[in-house]
């Protein structure tokens, strides 16, 4: 970075926690919690998935925030300031910056379709459409190109436009009516889902847990505690350096271990009030909440014109906007994360990393459009499929794991930046300490990454293992 260039900071406490938690609230809160959580049971899953959030999800949390707010940098440049001479951390740096590229080639272009799908449930398009029709109607956006295209680039042009109004009055502004806006969305549609007739039978299937079904359910125990684990670990988007990012932004006035806690618990109430929408919402009208991933726009659509044609229009428009949301604030958080990079690592501006990480990021977002239609005979083997999925895949099972893993161990060990400055720039601040006991230390320094270990093979073994 250019020297005497000061970084730019976040105007206050609140901008961060609405930005890191809009990082972290993003499609793996809001459509894959909720069906992955009809596949495995409902409420027994809910439970596991919430312990795994504490005990994995939280300390890579502490971890990012501790070395963003100790190195002032991004990710790129995070560990050249913090590792010991000689040592060769940074080398993951160009990997994470990577993961970044990476997770946004294929997530503009499915954050697309809720923005679509939002102005067409405005619009009335889905009014007296039966199932079958509504089935179609996705496979026609999934199937037209420019239409993918299209909302690939609005998605695009948003969030690189957020960022090209600057940190303050741009991405903490914009991401601070957004995530309001979310909240105040989600809450009115849970009260409203809460007075239909029927909607009793979700709220038990969701929050009442019923362990021997877990046992003897068509999963078995051990593939819902792998699911709940991994879901738990991938939701927070951790390892990447999107959360580093936002800790590089903020003052020492609070300690980092409440801050993290506080975002995740916005993460986790999100997640949850999702399934307080969508599930009751299921038993009410007869949909199947086990549906996977078409639960949005297939099942769901279903649902909103069941409820008659004015009230279903107003909670469907409703409901796309509060997805719409949900994914545009994990757009804006990670493209701030990749303008970071180059005003960090080559001391470029705003304006001109703006401006070619624009036109490098809908390049590279194409192929995942296209993937889907007129490139679907690209293929990557029956056990990853199509080039969204392989990028995906190179994210989700191998940069979120092992950046983890590397954060973790940067953070714990001698020849890292060790315990000592981990825990010191943790607990500057007022606010919650970071537990500092021995099994504390000990299951941080070994047993942690054993576990994100064991995420990372039993996700091989579950895409590879001929299932």
């Amino acid at each position: 970075m250019a020297e005497g260039k000061q970084r730019e900071t976040l105007g206050s406490r609140l901008g961060f926690l609405l930005l890191s938690a809009g990082c972290a609230i993003g499609l793996g809160n809001v459509w894959r919690f909720p069906y992955i959580t009809g596949k495995y049971g409902g409420a027994a899953f809910v439970l596991i998935y919430l312990a795994f959030l504490v005990i994995l999800g939280l300390p890579v949390m502490v971890c990012e925030f501790a070395v963003g707010r100790a190195s002032r940098k991004s990710v790129s440049t995070a560990f050249n300031e913090l590792e010991p001479k000689g040592t060769k951390w940074h080398w993951y740096s160009g990997f994470a910056v990577a993961g970044n590229y990476l997770l946004m080639m294929f997530y503009t272009v499915v954050s697309g379709w809720f923005l679509k799908y939002f102005f067409e449930m405005v619009s009335g398009k889905f009014v007296n459409m039966n199932a079958d029709q509504i089935g179609a109607a996705f496979g026609a956006t999934v199937g037209n190109y420019k239409i993918l295209l299209l909302w690939m680039f609005i998605v695009i042009v948003i969030g690189f436009g957020t960022c090209f109004l600057g940190l303050r009055k741009g991405v903490e502004k914009i991401t601070k009516i957004m995530m309001s806006a979310l909240f105040i969305i989600m809450i009115g549609l849970a009260i409203y889902v809460a007075f239909i007739p029927g909607a009793g039978a979700g709220y038990a299937f969701y929050l009442k847990p019923d362990f021997n079904a877990l046992v003897s359910g068509e999963h078995g125990i051990g593939d819902t505690i792998y699911a709940a684990m991994g879901q738990a670990f991938f939701t927070l988007s951790l390892g990447i350096g999107s959360m580093e990012i936002f800790g590089s932004y903020i003052g020492k006035d609070n300690s980092l271990n409440g801050e993290a806690l506080r975002v995740i618990g916005l993460d986790t109430f999100v997640a949850i009030a999702a399934g307080l929408i969508i599930f009751p919402a299921c038993a009410a009208f007869g949909v199947e909440p086990s549906s996977g991933a078409g639960l949005a726009f297939v099942s769901l659509p279903n649902v909103f014109n069941a409820m008659g044609p004015v009230a279903g229009r107003v909670v469907g428009s409703f409901f796309f906007l509060f997805m719409s949301f949900a994914a545009l604030s994990t757009v804006i958080a990670v493209f701030e994360n990749i303008v970071a990079f180059p005003m960090d690592k080559y001391g470029w501006s705003r304006k001109k990393s703006v401006l070619v990480n624009f036109i490098a990021v809908t390049l590279l977002s194409i192929p995942a459009a296209l993937g889907m239609n007129e490139w679907s005979g690209v293929h990557f083997g029956s056990h990853i499929g199509s080039i969204d999925a392989l990028e995906d895949f190179i994210v989700s099972q191998n940069l979120l794991p092992i950046g983890s893993l590397i954060f973790l161990c940067f953070c714990m060990h001698k020849r890292g930046w060790g315990w000592k400055n981990f825990i010191e720039e943790v607990d500057t601040g007022k606010g919650l300490r970071f537990p500092k006991n021995g099994f504390i230390k000990f299951y941080l320094k070994w047993l942690a990454p054993i576990i994100i270990l064991i995420v990372f093979v039993a996700g091989y073994f579950d895409i590879f293992g001929g299932k």
